[in-house]
């Protein structure tokens, strides 16, 4: 299934170009008093939410997927994890161009670990990406995000794929700068996640997923997850090894060569093989 949240919070199920609100089946999440739970609980009643949509679906109301404002799939996720230079040959160019490395040493993935990102800079496609210090330079990066489905420490990398929820289309903006990546890639709106969540029964393997990124029509990377220095089960058996993941942690498991400049005023988009692809304009903040 592919589940999608637009306009004001509600909820689609996307079918070909179309989209049937199914924004009823929310109703079957409890409901929290403070403290407020640390993970997203659509993720964690997944299964509860799909079962009430697919009865709903035969009378749902049917919207075009063009006509709807697309919003993040997750809404509140746990934390945003990262993970660096998990392509060769984005490696390489980071290491060859002063512009993107600014004297900060590019370590294999394998050495620096992961980072974190602010969940403050999620946002959806249709709230596109909103630059700041553009006396600098604003880079994009194209990623297919991971979706955790249950809590879960120590997973082995045998395992993983009981931790998976779904995916998603990502794209990871980052400002070039002497900063930690953390601070750069924090910025409102610097986490863009869409268009829907794939469930991951839809996936039939994520090791050979193929994605692209084009910048106003321009192809700028193109890739597929096979090229990955660490893998998907690999990226979230490090990642359990330091932290507890919950339902609707994000993971974003790397770009690939290709990432580039973009401006006030340009169109991005993403797409990703079985996933689906999003259109996210650009502007300034």
């Amino acid at each position: 299934m592919q589940l999608c949240r637009f306009n004001e919070g509600r909820l689609g199920v996307v079918q070909g170009a179309q989209v049937r609100d199914v924004t009823e089946a929310l109703d079957e999440l409890p409901a929290y008093r403070y403290p407020l739970p640390g993970f997203d609980p659509l993720v964690a009643h997944l299964g509860e939410v799909m079962a009430t949509a697919r009865q709903l679906l035969p009378t749902a109301k049917v919207l075009a997927l063009d006509e709807i404002d697309l919003l993040a799939p997750v809404a509140n996720p746990g934390k945003i994890i990262a993970a660096p230079v998990n392509y060769l040959k984005h490696l390489a160019e980071a290491r060859e161009d002063a512009e993107i490395h600014h004297r900060n040493q590019v370590g294999e993935i394998q050495r620096v670990g992961l980072f974190l990102k602010a969940t403050s800079s999620l946002v959806g496609p249709s709230q596109g990406v909103a630059l700041k210090h553009l006396d600098r330079r604003n880079d994009h990066e194209a990623e297919v995000v991971v979706v955790i489905g249950k809590e879960g420490r120590d997973i082995p990398a045998a395992r993983a794929a009981e931790y998976i929820a779904g995916y998603c289309v990502g794209l990871d903006m980052t400002t070039r700068g002497p900063e930690e990546r953390s601070l750069r890639k924090s910025i409102d709106t610097y986490s863009v996640l869409g268009p829907w969540l794939t469930t991951a029964d839809e996936v039939p393997s994520d090791n050979g997923l193929g994605f692209s990124l084009k910048v106003n029509g321009e192809v700028r990377q193109q890739a597929n997850t096979r090229d990955l220095v660490l893998g998907i089960p690999a990226l979230i058996e490090m990642a359990s090894s330091f932290y507890t993941l919950y339902p609707g942690d994000l993971l974003y498991t790397g770009t690939p060569e290709g990432v580039g400049p973009v401006h006030p005023g340009d169109v991005i988009d993403v797409a990703v093989e079985g996933l689906g692809a999003m259109q996210v304009q650009v502007r300034a903040a």
